[in-house]
């Protein structure tokens, strides 16, 4: 058995399938773990929920930003972006549906080895708290009030974690960790304006896997979100969006002692620097 976590998708579904086949993958006796951001921005999002969707479990999938954000587009904002690319998803006849298993995914799973979320973590967060936040958001988006929270996950407020923060609160703060986060302070202050690679931020700020002292420190963290960064395997954490939207590459990272890089070149043009 072989696991595969391969990074941001996001509609590039030739480029996906095409790398299936270069590691020979097998669903069944192979997983997939798929770092987030399957849609949007890139030709055939569509063909790419479907694809996934039908692989079960041999594939698991957390939830990035641009997953919220179809999400949210279907319940609860009505349409979509100028920059969106989800016309065919939104028409499609089995659009409810796709929706439906979507919002059931993750935003934050493990195995005994390794750790998978799409964007980062605050550094106050240990393995625990991690898991304790994920869960109440995964049930947040599950549940029967599930129009609500998409209604009132968007914000860039609070910045920084509290134990005491209202669970409204807590919520939108672990959805902008666990989807957007690239940048904070060393004391934990999120920053959302920095999209560029490492050294462009002004020096106040830091990657959150490079904060001294993060409490995740000892969880092997693979994450994606991070096209300008590229490829990154150091701190405990294995950085795989390498721009495949972008005109880079569609990466997979074999999850094994020692984790083996497989990379495709894919051919998108766009302008990279869109979360």
């Amino acid at each position: 058995m072989a696991i595969y976590a391969i990074g941001d998708i996001q509609g590039c579904y030739d480029e996906l399938r095409r790398l299936l086949d270069m590691v020979k993958f097998e669903p069944g006796p192979d997983q997939l773990w798929l770092a987030g951001d399957l849609v949007n921005r890139g030709p055939k999002s569509l063909e790419t929920l479907r694809f996934v969707k039908s692989l079960g479990s041999a594939a698991v999938t957390v939830l990035g930003n641009h997953d919220l954000h179809l999400i949210a587009t279907v319940v609860s904002l009505g349409k979509s972006g100028k920059k969106d690319t989800l016309g065919a998803v939104l028409r499609a006849p089995d659009c409810e549906e796709l929706i439906s298993w979507l919002r059931h995914q993750r935003l934050f799973y493990h195995n005994h080895t390794f750790c998978m979320l799409h964007a980062g973590l605050p550094p106050q967060w240990d393995f625990n708290l991690t898991r304790q936040m994920a869960l109440e958001t995964e049930q947040a988006m599950q549940g029967a009030d599930y129009e609500r929270f998409f209604r009132s996950m968007y914000g860039n407020k609070p910045a920084v974690w509290r134990d005491d923060l209202p669970k409204s609160e807590k919520l939108r703060f672990a959805v902008n960790c666990f989807t957007r986060l690239r940048y904070c302070t060393a004391d934990g202050v999120l920053d959302f304006s920095q999209k560029g690679a490492p050294g462009t931020q002004p020096e106040h700020l830091l990657p959150w896997y490079a904060v001294p002292g993060r409490k995740s420190l000892n969880m092997r963290v693979i994450f994606g979100h991070w096209s300008t960064l590229g490829f990154y395997q150091e701190n405990n954490c294995y950085a795989i969006d390498t721009g495949c939207l972008w005109g880079g590459q569609l990466t997979a990272l074999k999850l094994d002692a020692e984790p083996q890089r497989i990379s495709i070149d894919c051919e998108m043009s766009q302008n990279p620097g869109f979360d």
